[in-house]
């Protein structure tokens, strides 16, 4: 018998049950959020920073951005399933973005919007978000139990308003996930399985997107050309961050930007070993070891490099930031091909199923010997 069936954390007997999308919510969240901070500096600039309101009153966008994250919990704590939350994570990332963006403000004792490490410490407050999240989530593996409770929590939504082909498939792959001497697995097919079919879906364009960047990503990551490009920007960044530091220190005071130029130099040459590392392994035909060490190459240029680059240029370091994010979508995209390869050669092993199932056609519910169902 598998033994996290029989074994019963305290949080779960507590109530605190995982959801299997949470890096997706996080990462859209996370990516709207900075979105908009950019965004609002970019129209601020262009339009000669206005201020709404007058006669001594000034609304600054901190206001609107409390009050979006305010819907976005309304939307948390109204509905129930599976269907809001995307809404909730897009909505709450836009006014924790226009929260955020105002730090210089909360900082200083003049209220000085232009706070010089303004840009370093939003990076950072976001990068401590995403890592925060990955350690709750990712220091032990999700339990057959969660995966059963988000089966039900489709169902929650299905009871109600039926569930289209794609819920349900999502669902389902899901469940196939669950072992059968799970309790309640049966009374949770049998429940999916009494969930009227419809059709009508909200518009989910948070979703569509996930699924379209997800495609994107596993079309470019099988170029015959993608490990030499992706070893080629690796190799740029790490002998072109140093470069742009330097011009930071030249063109700043000395005290302003030893520590920038310093941090970058530490970062770029961390970054440069796991590069080196990484294409060595490529070589010896270690694809997975190779892809796992070039990772840990962009993992230290968004974690330190780009910390101490945006301390130094501000929000002129978000072309690299971008450029990592997009090789780090890249390497993951290629990590999650390479175990499905590894799944397919031993049967015994269960794949991880995180997001949208590929195939709504596929049969709607998994047989297991021995299941009653």
């Amino acid at each position: 018998m598998n033994t996290s069936a029989t074994r019963s954390p305290y949080l779960m007997r507590a109530g605190l049950v995982r959801n299997v999308r949470t890096g997706e919510h996080l990462t859209t969240f996370v990516v709207s959020g900075v979105a908009t901070v950019l965004i609002t500096r970019l129209f601020l600039g262009l339009s000669g920073y206005p201020q709404i309101g007058g006669k001594g009153l000034h609304i600054a966008h901190v206001l609107p951005g409390g009050l979006l994250m305010l819907l976005s919990i309304y939307l948390l704590l109204a509905y129930v399933g599976p269907v809001v939350r995307p809404a909730a994570a897009l909505v709450g990332g836009v006014g924790f973005g226009l929260f955020i963006d105002e730090v210089g403000k909360f900082v200083t004792s003049d209220n000085n919007y232009f706070y010089q490490p303004t840009a370093a410490i939003v990076y950072v407050v976001f990068v401590l978000i995403i890592l925060g999240s990955r350690y709750l989530t990712s220091r032990r593996p999700i339990d057959q139990r969660e995966q059963l409770a988000n089966v039900v929590d489709h169902a929650v939504e299905g009871v109600a308003g039926g569930l289209s082909r794609r819920r349900l498939a999502q669902a389902s792959e899901q469940l196939r996930l669950v072992g059968p001497e799970v309790p309640a697995r049966a009374e949770a097919r049998a429940l999916l399985a009494a969930c009227p079919p419809d059709e009508v879906e909200l518009a989910a364009p948070v979703d569509a997107a996930w699924r379209a960047l997800q495609r994107g990503f596993d079309r470019l990551a099988t170029h015959p050309l993608a490990p030499r490009i992706a070893v080629l920007v690796l190799v740029v960044q790490a002998i072109g961050a140093p470069v742009i530091a330097a011009g930071i220190r030249f063109d700043q005071g000395r005290l302003l930007s030893d520590l920038p130029v310093l941090g970058v130099a530490a970062g770029s040459l961390l970054s440069a070993h796991f590069t080196l590392r990484g294409w060595l392994r490529l070589r010896r035909l270690d694809r997975v070891r190779a892809v796992r060490l070039f990772e840990l190459a962009v993992l230290a240029s968004l974690l330190v490099t780009q910390v101490f680059q945006f301390a130094g240029t501000q929000f002129a370091a978000v072309g690299g930031m971008t450029l990592d994010l997009v090789l780090l979508g890249l390497l993951g995209a290629e990590r999650d091909r390479l175990s499905r390869q590894a799944a397919r050669k031993s049967p015994a092993t269960k794949p991880k199923m995180w997001g949208l199932p590929p195939d709504p056609h596929s049969p709607p519910f998994p047989e297991d010997p021995g299941d009653p169902a």
